[in-house]
């Protein structure tokens, strides 16, 4: 969310030839109380902004490969990157959100996922899973229990599929590390010409002892397998599932 804040704001604050309450109260006090109100006045409003500049923090494009753009961004108040990756797919609007979210549908998601299990489902609206993801050596396999949620925008058309940390559902293993921090969200929209604009947007800290240096360099590659696999998976002759 970007911040646009009118020039009067500073004009109001800080110009003491504007004749207001406010104006007479930080500029017309004597010098040795002026200069501490206004010395505030100034932290607060760059503070203001410090704090909306990392929340609008600019998506920069990592990588475009195989028609997939990948975009990073630093999250606010961590060392993690989100990613954002984005294709445009020729194909059934109706098969690509079919792969998503349906939850027959998940033999695309690669052999790094193991033993996954549907909590519960409700057609078009939800769906809990849970499920193992297979870490390279020498590091710790991770688990994760999921609740996604299925929306259509009314006013866009959007096809929307946000995924989110199912807590205390599943108890943890001891043999696994019980990834509890993540988000992702998928956005599917129809375009002219019969092309579908797709986007993985997210963020996920695998806990354990991963360095958060380590996991940006992933951040990378994950949605960019994620994007190819999807795409192969609805370009196949294979119907989706129902």
């Amino acid at each position: 969310m970007l911040i646009n804040v009118n020039p009067q704001l500073f004009l109001t604050i800080f110009d003491k030839d504007i004749q207001d309450p406010v104006n007479e109260f930080l500029f017309q006090q004597p010098i040795a109380m002026k200069q501490p109100i206004g010395i505030l006045a100034i932290f607060l409003v760059f503070n203001f902004f410090g704090v909306f500049s990392t929340i609008a923090q600019p998506w920069n494009l990592e990588k475009e490969e195989d028609g997939i753009k990948i975009y990073t961004r630093r999250e606010s108040n961590s060392s993690l990157k989100s990613y954002k990756g984005v294709a445009i797919f020729h194909a059934p609007m109706e098969k690509v959100c079919a792969m998503i979210g349906n939850a027959k549908n998940f033999d695309w998601w690669g052999e790094d996922f193991k033993n996954i299990k549907v909590l519960s489902y409700e057609e078009k609206k939800y769906v809990r899973y849970y499920y193992i993801y297979d870490m390279p050596w020498p590091f710790t396999d991770r688990d994760l229990a999921v609740e996604v949620t299925i929306k259509t925008d009314s006013a866009t058309g959007e096809y929307i599929v946000v995924s989110k940390p199912l807590l205390m559902v599943v108890p943890e293993k001891p043999d696994l590390v019980r990834i509890k921090k993540n988000w992702q969200i998928w956005t599917i929209l129809q375009l002219d010409k019969g092309n579908v604009k797709v986007t993985l947007e997210g963020v996920i800290d695998p806990g354990g002892n991963i360095p958060d240096w380590f996991c940006n360099i992933l951040t990378t590659e994950m949605p960019l397998k994620t994007i190819r696999s999807l795409r192969n998976r609805v370009y196949s002759p294979k119907p989706a599932n129902k």
